[in-house]
């Protein structure tokens, strides 16, 4: 990347594996009595660009410390995105609520065509190449979750030669 905005950059120079993207950053208003309380949440979603990646919720006063939350709760559940010559192996809905992801393979050099939550997910993983489609609910929370529900349910070549009982070779031919 070669803009440096303030949510693409890394936040530990230690730990420079992980790529991390703000999804959302809301704010929330309490009234009290000496006026309005502001506090924070933050989406985020982080990978190492080859394959692992992983979201987090995170709430504080402060946007520092809610992403800093967030990015933590992130790191803690990394997931496995098989990934297939830059593209995904299959296509596949996930489902979240009341939120639809469809996401199907693309050849090389079609890039990543994915809205916001699932175009996050999808750099962070590693994935080039993708198309996909948000359908119904568009609350950002919701998408995500209902990325990770495709992600959660696809299949790699390795795992299904092994559920049928074959070789890969034997799959494959």
């Amino acid at each position: 990347m070669e803009h440096s905005r303030d949510r693409d950059r890394d936040r530990h120079s230690g730990e420079k594996e992980f790529v991390e993207k703000l999804v959302k950053l809301n704010r929330t208003a309490k009234v009290v009595k000496g006026g309005r309380r502001f506090s924070f949440s933050a989406l985020t979603v982080v990978g190492d660009r080859k394959g692992k990646v992983g979201y987090g919720f995170g709430k504080a006063n402060d946007v520092s410390e809610a992403i800093r939350k967030s990015i933590e709760k992130a790191k803690r559940n990394l997931v496995q995105l098989p990934i297939k010559n830059g593209t995904i192996p299959h296509a596949i809905q996930g489902i979240f609520k009341a939120s639809r992801v469809l996401l199907k393979p693309a050849c090389s050099g079609t890039g990543i065509i994915a809205g916001g939550p699932v175009r996050a997910i999808m750099e962070v993983g590693g994935i080039t190449d993708v198309l996909s489609k948000s359908i119904g609910a568009s609350s950002q929370y919701n998408v995500v979750k209902a990325t990770f529900d495709c992600i959660n349910k696809m299949l790699d070549a390795k795992t299904v030669a092994k559920n049928r009982g074959k070789s890969l070779k034997e799959l494959w031919g």
